[in-house]
């Protein structure tokens, strides 16, 4: 697919859901009409007369960014074999999760005062880590190391339902589409604390272009705009694309954010 054309289609999507806004409904309450104070002895007659007032009103859609830190790793069985082969190593290889940061835009389209939709669209960083060591004791004064990193990188494109728990206390859910920008296989050798090797591997094409996912979390948004959020990304989309292994990936976010 075109990058250019999906961002295209990802803008005008966001710009679509935020052309949405709620009005604020009219509350109908009667009032009787006071007591006459002439000289009418007679008793006044109440009478039922209506008229409208605003209600509380529904905020209106705001639009946001949004920034912050991602750690990512991969599960599945595949990763689960290559860890039951890295028992035998004595601590020699170790898996380790991948940091990483994602930014973006997001509209939250308020459904009363209680519930919102927030479509947003971020780039986001992901993937895993292998760390290898010698095994051999009287080598330890070289703290030699290998590493190989999986550096994902994502269009994220989640449709979010939010529920305010308390004023400004919300959590969150629903689905969300990745589209995966690159993908490079870092190497990278050291010893004595130098760099001895490091090289860059591309393997895009060998993963799936599109990686589905729920997501889930809660946060906190101020009257005055700012915000902070704690999400999990939860992939449902094996992503080797020729269905040789299943590995799937695991986000963790923090972000701050402020809206509109």
């Amino acid at each position: 697919m075109n990058t250019k054309r999906l961002f295209g289609r990802l803008a005008a999507a966001t710009l679509l859901f935020s052309a949405f806004t709620l009005s604020a409904q009219a509350q109908i309450q009667p009032h009787r009409v006071p007591k006459y104070q002439g000289n009418y002895q007679g008793k006044a007659q109440a009478r039922p007369v209506y008229s409208t007032r605003s209600s509380g009103s529904t905020p209106g859609v705001q639009i946001g960014i949004r920034a912050g830190v991602n750690v990512s790793d991969w599960s599945g069985d595949a990763v689960q074999s290559v860890m039951n082969v890295t028992d035998f190593t004595n601590g020699a290889v170790t898996k380790e999760m991948k940091p990483g940061f994602h930014a973006g835009l997001y509209a939250t389209l308020p459904l009363g005062s209680s519930f919102a939709i927030e479509p947003g669209i971020s780039y986001s960083e992901k993937g895993t880590k292998l760390v290898g060591t010698i095994p051999f004791e009287p080598l330890d004064f070289l703290n030699t190391r290998v590493t190989a990193t999986s550096r994902m990188a994502y269009i994220d494109v989640p449709v979010l339902a939010k529920a305010y728990i308390t004023p400004g206390f919300y959590i969150f859910a629903g689905p969300q589409a990745s589209f995966l920008v690159s993908n490079q296989a870092r190497v990278e050798a050291s010893a004595l604390g130098f760099s001895a090797y490091k090289q860059d591997f591309d393997i895009k094409d060998q993963f799936r272009p599109v990686d589905f996912s729920v997501v889930g979390g809660l946060g906190y948004q101020s009257a005055a705009g700012f915000g902070i959020s704690a999400g999990y990304d939860y992939g449902l989309s094996s992503l080797d694309k020729s269905n040789r292994f299943d590995v799937y990936n695991r986000t963790i976010k923090a972000s701050v954010n402020y809206s509109f």
